[in-house]
């Protein structure tokens, strides 16, 4: 794990002056680091969070949000490591390791309108434009990700996620999160765009341009994004990143109060 630089810090307003009594219980979430190769080394897709949003406004993360409770239907066509095997590597129940893996296509689906799914196991679909329709509807919640696929004859792909980290909101933040990072390969013929009403714009970087971006002040990370776009700067290329050995641990940090300044400290 990289240590955190002094300089980052947490936006004004995220936590509060005095902690809650009782800390909030974590909701369960899922956010997907989806990568591409480019002519510098493996890109990543970055999007800036609208001013304003109850949690994480102005910062730049990667797709992702909370799971749904429809979001455990085992009724959804699977291809891929099953949720035993996920369950191990994110040290929680099959049922929940299911709900997780969904809501990580779901969520990068609705806001990146990339889809991690295809008309049978060994294939991926190339074109997303006749499910725009089926998108807006998953976002207003109109239609869930088993209905959706089970209505196109679509199979998830879980193999084309593969496991990264697990950060849990500090317990001092009145909304926290416990939420499983993932990793995944743009599928071919697809394209990311930025249509989302939670999103301000959107842009593939490397890891190091996004950093440098952080540096200058042109971007704004919480921890988690800052030591996941830190690892991924290591890697040359998306093939690397896919074989690469992961132990995922719980991660809660601490928050520290330094004047009006307020950090966080890996454990």
């Amino acid at each position: 794990m990289r240590e955190l630089p002094q300089e980052l810090l947490l936006p004004p307003g995220l936590v509060p002056d005095v902690a809650p009594a009782v800390p909030a219980t974590p909701r369960d979430a899922a956010t997907v680091m989806l990568l591409r190769d480019g002519d510098a080394g493996v890109e990543v897709f970055l999007q800036r969070r609208v001013l304003g949003m109850a949690f994480a406004g102005g910062m730049t993360v990667f797709p992702g949000g909370g799971v749904d409770p429809r979001d455990a239907d085992a009724s959804v066509a699977w291809a891929g490591p099953p949720p035993e095997w996920w369950a191990e590597r994110f040290a929680c129940s099959p049922e929940l390791a299911r709900a997780l893996v969904c809501a990580a296509v779901r969520e990068t689906f609705e806001e990146s309108g990339v889809l991690l799914a295809g008309p049978s196991a060994d294939s991926a679909v190339a074109d997303t434009a006749p499910f725009t329709a089926a998108r807006a509807a998953l976002v207003a919640r109109e239609l869930s990700l088993a209905g959706f696929l089970a209505d196109r004859g679509l199979v998830l792909r879980a193999d084309l996620l593969r496991p990264w980290a697990n950060w849990v909101t500090p317990p001092e933040e009145p909304r926290r999160y416990d939420t499983r990072f993932f990793v995944a390969v743009l599928p071919g013929g697809q394209r990311a765009d930025g249509w989302t009403t939670e999103a301000s714009d959107a842009v593939w970087q490397t890891p190091a341009q996004a950093l440098a971006d952080w540096r200058d002040g042109r971007r704004m990370l919480m921890p988690p994004t800052w030591v996941a776009l830190s690892e991924l700067a290591g890697f040359r290329g998306v093939a690397d990143v896919l074989v690469a050995e992961r132990v995922v641990d719980k991660i809660i940090p601490k928050v520290v109060r330094d004047g009006d300044e307020v950090r966080v400290v890996l454990p």
